[in-house]
């Protein structure tokens, strides 16, 4: 893309919400940063959970809103894979919204989604979550799934 007379950096866009499959996606997509000097956005999608499914708060996180949790995740996630401190290739994104929309709209202007395979949802031994599933059939930009360790194949 070229803003100003300029080639802007590409922009990948990342699944992040704090499972180890994200991780493995996040490594991949900082991974390709590097090598197309491109441009990272972790996105973590939250929503508000419905009555009967209100969790309990991590440790230490008593009192934050939902939205707050959420944001401290994100800020896990990214510092856990790619270290503590300023991330000049990483922008940080946390939107309220059903995960698949959020990366889908997110997946707009961008060259590369990259997903895990599996986030916390979803059962042990099918092969793709229903999120990566759905992005593979209806992202506007090429889809990166990204397999974790260990996984059967």
């Amino acid at each position: 893309m070229v803003r100003n007379g300029e080639r802007a950096p590409d922009v990948i866009v990342v699944g992040v919400d704090g499972s180890r499959h994200a991780a493995d996606a996040l490594r991949a997509a900082i991974r390709q940063a590097e090598l197309t000097d491109g441009l990272v956005h972790a996105v973590l999608a939250w929503e508000w959970p419905s009555i009967f499914s209100v969790p309990e708060p991590l440790p230490g996180q008593e009192g934050l809103t939902f939205e707050e949790q959420a944001q401290r995740r994100l800020d896990a996630a990214v510092e856990d894979v790619a270290g503590p401190g300023p991330q000049p290739r990483i922008r940080k994104r946390l939107v309220q919204g059903s995960p698949t929309q959020v990366l889908l709209d997110a997946a707009q202007d961008a060259v590369l989604l990259v997903v895990g395979s599996r986030g916390y949802g979803g059962f042990k031994g099918i092969m793709l979550g229903s999120v990566s599933q759905h992005l593979a059939q209806y992202a506007p930009c090429s889809v990166l799934i990204v397999r974790s360790d260990g996984e059967k194949r």
